[in-house]
């Protein structure tokens, strides 16, 4: 099995891509859907995040008021830091041990959807391919404005507290092109998923496995046959 690494930016459209790739048959593990479930009511991380920024940034529900806690977050670089700090681990041991189900499955290759791929450059060396979902910057600031209904400054402190797509360009093995409509990035999407399908990379990790596998089996049966002797 190898992996690959999907990432973008905000309002670059990169659920639209993550979707597509699903319809395919793809198995794509969501950091963000991760995100959501390890800060639930509840958790360790829930309870430190509201000890950090009080029961402000909660729903009546006990749930986290993502817009309010985004608003500080995007205001305050550090605030922002200490919330990483908080989420990142959790988030990185889900995405670990989703990966060695989907390993043990038999899975010829994994999407891990990252949004914070590139900026986390030490993730990147563990992936066979990286994707990035682009967007003119234009397109994406007016694509963030309506979608979470910003003013152009708010837009773009968030816009500012990630890597511009333009300087992930360079960084990724392969890039889809989602200024345009969802026509547009399917044809790459499947123009991908087709080099992904070709790929012989899930081969040496598949013959590792199988080696060890018949190593394991070689030791136990050489035990048993003592044990009966």
């Amino acid at each position: 099995m190898f992996l690959v690494g999907l990432s973008g930016g905000i309002a670059s459209g990169k659920s639209t891509v993550v979707n597509i790739l699903r319809e395919l048959g793809c198995t794509v593990i969501d950091a963000d859907v991760i995100a959501r479930q390890v800060v639930k009511p509840g958790t360790s991380a829930h309870d430190q995040i509201v000890q950090l920024f009080g029961v402000e940034v909660l729903l009546e529900s006990g749930e986290l008021d993502r817009e309010k806690l985004g608003a500080i977050i995007f205001s305050d670089p550090e605030k922002r830091r200490l919330l990483n700090s908080i989420t990142h681990p959790p988030i990185r041991r889900a995405m670990l041990k989703q990966t060695i189900w989907y390993f043990l499955v038999g899975c010829r290759y994994v999407i891990l959807d990252i949004p914070l791929l590139f900026e986390s450059r030490n993730l990147t060396r563990y992936m066979k391919h990286t994707v990035l979902v682009y967007c003119d910057p234009q397109t994406q600031l007016e694509r963030l404005m309506k979608r979470n209904s910003l003013s152009q400054e708010e837009a773009r402190k968030r816009l500012a507290a990630q890597l511009p797509l333009d300087s992930k360009l360079p960084l990724a093995d392969h890039v889809i092109n989602n200024s345009g409509d969802r026509e547009t990035a399917r044809r790459q999407v499947l123009q991908l998923h087709a080099r992904l399908e070709a790929s012989r990379g899930y081969l040496p990790a598949r013959v590792a496995a199988i080696t060890i596998a018949t190593g394991l089996v070689a030791f136990f049966w050489g035990l048993l046959r003592r044990f009966w002797h």
